[in-house]
């Protein structure tokens, strides 16, 4: 399928991606009305409760009633609109347009589920039950939490009253990104620095891809022996995944990055355009370096959302406790998690929430039932890595770094730059996430690993 759709591409050029922009366009535009859920409003029990209306929320919500089309499933979700974040990076690089990164969330909420429209304070889970801020209770049979997690940008002294502003700004945020945009398309000369804190954070190779889709548009304008440019990575180094590494580092010596590692931002002064970082060894901070800069990319410290910090069904970090293969929690049988928000060790990224889904979609079920949760994810986790404005290292991997590509290697070697994968990026992905994954289709994600098979 996907080697066809390629074919098409390559015949018919930008035709796919217009179409994508129109029918975009006649999602945000149309009635917002038109809900193709169930009413909530006098429901205070469901079959199946799920925290978030993001990647992980709608891809479970949608796999679940995909098996049981009589399930009761609401969604707790506060905010109007869904993101595509696999976009932002692009709409940073004038590739995508902002509209193109979102849709109107009562038209990603699956048929058959319900939205509550709100946000969790607490999750009762003793009682199987969820409070809102608003102070309404529902109750669960079942509570699946996939609240995804948060920037923390006020970690960072002076980071919050200059972002969008005196050139600083960050792809992990749409309306930023846009900004981004506008620093790079502008920018003729001077220094421009990128930043990635330690881990974990979502889309791991965000911070980088930001940084070559800058450099190879100075390197097409002719600028960019004009521009230098440097990664700040408080990380040992490019990636996590060896594998990948070499293909990441030409690309850095093609753009001339002057890389340095151990490098953690701790101030940014905007209107003075300097950042300041603790440079580490063997774990401690042996100084402090400030460096001037023309247009700064920034990437703060992630972790998990403030509400989620002291549940019962969280780690003492706040991340939802799961078994790594099952996606079960250790104290509550009937409470799973998948997504950013779960403390596993895979890559975050909406790759692993299009594999996580069906997971936790069959385990549930089977718990339901009266079976053991046996269906086990293997760690799978996407990175394209974005490392010219025309070609992609297709980093897909699993636990223990196990390279899990997708594609045989004559079609697509993950571990070098391709053309192939770049297609798959920007024009068949948005599809395949909105018209495949968030609607319960599980082309290529169907469960297939047994928990006794992995261990």
């Amino acid at each position: 399928v996907c080697l066809l759709f390629v074919c098409f591409k390559i015949m018919f050029g930008g035709l796919f991606r217009s179409a994508l922009v129109r029918s975009v366009a006649r999602s945000t535009t149309g009635p917002s009305s038109s809900r193709r859920f169930l009413s909530c409003e006098t429901q205070r029990k469901f079959d199946v409760v799920v925290i978030g209306g993001g990647a992980g929320g709608i891809a479970v919500s949608a796999s679940l009633l995909s098996r049981d089309p009589t399930l009761k499933v609401a969604i707790v979700e506060p905010k109007h609109k869904h993101k595509y974040q696999p976009g932002y990076t692009l709409v940073g690089a004038g590739i995508f347009k902002r509209e193109q990164a979102s849709r109107p969330m009562v038209q990603c909420i699956p048929k058959g589920a319900c939205w509550l429209e709100g946000k969790v304070k607490s999750i009762l889970a003793d009682d199987n039950a969820v409070e809102l801020e608003s102070g309404s209770k529902y109750e669960y049979d079942y509570l699946v939490v996939s609240p995804g997690l948060q920037l923390n940008f006020d970690a960072v002294e002076g980071l919050v009253d200059t972002l969008g502003k005196n050139g600083v700004t960050c792809n992990y945020d749409i309306g930023l990104a846009t900004y981004t945009w506008d620093l790079v398309k502008n920018m003729k000369s001077g220094k421009a620095v990128f930043t990635q804190p330690i881990m974990p954070i979502k889309c791991a190779g965000a911070p980088q891809k930001a940084m070559y889709l800058s450099a190879d548009y100075w390197r097409e304008e002719g600028v960019l022996d004009n521009i230098d440019v440097t990664f700040c990575n408080n990380n040992p180094g490019l990636f996590g995944n060896p594998a990948y590494v070499p293909a990441l580092k030409d690309a850095c010596n093609s753009y001339d990055v002057d890389l340095k590692f151990f490098h953690n931002l701790v101030k940014v002064d905007g209107e003075n355009k300097k950042a300041t970082f603790d440079v580490y060894e063997d774990g401690k901070v042996v100084k402090q370096v400030t460096l001037d800069f023309d247009m700064m990319h920034v990437v703060p410290p992630m972790g998990p959302l403030d509400f989620m910090k002291g549940q019962p069904v969280s780690d003492a970090a706040g991340w939802v406790d799961v078994n790594a293969f099952t996606l079960q929690n250790p104290k509550y049988p009937n409470v799973f998690g998948l997504g950013d928000a779960c403390n596993t060790a895979n890559a975050k990224t909406a790759a692993a929430v299009r594999k996580q889904a069906p997971i936790v979609a069959e385990n549930l079920l089977d718990v339901r039932d009266g079976k053991e949760a046996l269906c086990a994810y293997d760690g799978y986790g996407s990175c394209p890595l974005t490392v010219t404005r025309k070609s992609v290292v297709l980093a897909e991997f699993g636990y223990d770094g196990k390279l899990l590509p997708s594609f045989p290697k004559y079609l697509i070697d993950g571990t070098k730059p391709s053309r192939l994968a770049w297609i798959l990026k920007a024009d068949f992905m948005p599809f395949v996430y909105f018209d495949v994954m968030l609607k319960g289709n599980e082309f290529l994600a169907k469960p297939t690993h047994m928990l006794k098979k992995i261990e």
